[in-house]
């Protein structure tokens, strides 16, 4: 394995993790072999997506310095990647105090890297490192694309749709696809005045579209009904594993993690040999 150490990995080393993180961002091919050779855990992804400006870098350092408590908690922030020098500004930890200074919680920044659905090409391989690694809840906070952001539906096992009063697209939002992602919806920042009048208009397209969702009002600031959206989290999961439905999420993620790294090694391609590929495809699925 490159410049790691397996040991050091499985003793749950943060240098070490930190180390193979970055390889798994740059290399594909590198990752599945670092992901393959640690033991399978169990582990639950949580992903918070939402308007820019919504509070989600506040509400993930809240929740995981409350599961923290417990257990170990891992935390990828994706940030916007310029489509002008390819970097990013990876600034959401500058609003995690809490967790920064946590030797419990585990926090990374990611850059996008151009990828419209709010998350990193490399993000699969890296969850599922944090999870082998023994990161029992490991929170992901997507760049806030708005309603291009639904990649995180096929990654986490809950998605926190997070909303704001006063960001002047609150209409867009509830009518978006985005909408249909979330399986618990966050009205944050819940001092700000139409708060009260958001959460009730999510609840109406809920129960117009038959959707039994929690809706709740938060302020991330001051820390109000963050235990309450904890006890929410842990309720929602209760019900995935009881119901089974975990497992079928579970292999989404799977089955997506499959088809991002074939499309990864596709991009290094020349064009003769995806022409090819194209074609093979085609007789596979009858020409369609």
């Amino acid at each position: 394995m490159t410049e790691l150490s397996l040991e050091k990995l499985k003793a749950e080393d943060v240098k070490e993790i930190s180390k193979a993180l970055t390889i798994i961002e740059n290399d594909p091919i590198e990752a599945k072999k670092i992901v393959g050779a640690l033991d399978e855990k169990d582990y639950c992804v949580i992903g918070l997506t939402g308007s820019p400006g919504s509070g989600k870098s506040t509400l993930t350092d809240r929740l995981a310095s409350l599961f923290s408590l417990k257990e170990k908690i891992g935390i990828i922030a994706v940030d916007p990647s310029s489509p002008f020098t390819g970097g990013a500004f990876l600034g959401d930890r500058i609003r995690m105090k809490r967790t920064s200074r946590n030797d419990n919680v585990y926090i990374r920044s990611m850059a996008s890297r151009g990828k419209l659905g709010g998350l990193s090409p490399s993000i699969y391989n890296a969850v599922e490192l944090l999870g082998r690694c023994g990161f029992k809840k490991v929170f992901v906070e997507t760049v806030g694309a708005g309603q291009s952001e639904t990649d995180i539906a096929n990654l986490a096992d809950i998605v926190l749709l997070v909303l704001a009063p006063g960001l002047g697209d609150e209409i867009q939002m509830l009518k978006a696809g985005i909408m249909e992602i979330g399986d618990i919806y966050v009205v944050n920042k819940m001092d700000i005045e139409g708060a009260s009048r958001l959460k009730s208009r999510i609840e109406a397209v809920l129960d117009f579209s038959n959707h039994r969702k929690d809706v709740i009002l938060t302020d991330g600031i001051k820390g109000t009904n963050l235990e309450e959206l904890a006890r929410l989290i842990e309720k929602e999961l209760q019900f995935l594993k009881e119901s089974g439905k975990i497992d079928e999420k579970r292999k989404k993620r799977k089955r997506f993690n499959k088809l991002n790294t074939v499309f990864q090694e596709l991009k290094e391609l020349p064009d003769e040999a995806i022409d090819r590929l194209v074609e093979e495809l085609k007789k596979l699925t009858g020409g369609r």
